[in-house]
């Protein structure tokens, strides 16, 4: 094995193991958002955990984050929450940060 195909291996090993945390933690980041949207729902308990799936579900119906945003909106709406657009973004931006620095941690 030459030095030039040790090295692209080393790339696409690199490559791999970022996409998977990436995937770890958006899945993560989407179950604390449905924990905290539950919250805002009035939901606890088994359902709150039942809500969180559904939103980490969402998550496999387009590529990007929109279709969570949309559930959990409508979902809030449905509910009688008065979030706003910003307020979710910043719940989904702020979560994030903290299911990188737990999944980095596991």
């Amino acid at each position: 094995m030459t030095t030039f195909q040790k090295r692209e291996d080393a790339f696409e090993a690199m490559f791999a193991h970022d996409q998977e945390l990436r995937f770890k933690a958006t899945a993560r980041r989407n179950k604390l958002l449905g924990h905290w949207a539950a919250a805002q729902l009035g939901k606890s308990g088994p359902e709150a955990e039942a809500y969180a799936k559904e939103v980490v579900m969402a998550d496999f119906e387009e590529v990007g984050e929109e279709d969570v945003f949309r559930k959990v909106q409508a979902d809030l709406a449905a509910g009688g929450s008065k979030a706003t657009e910003q307020e979710i973004r910043a719940a989904m931006a702020e979560l994030m940060a903290k299911a990188v620095t737990e999944v980095k941690a596991s």
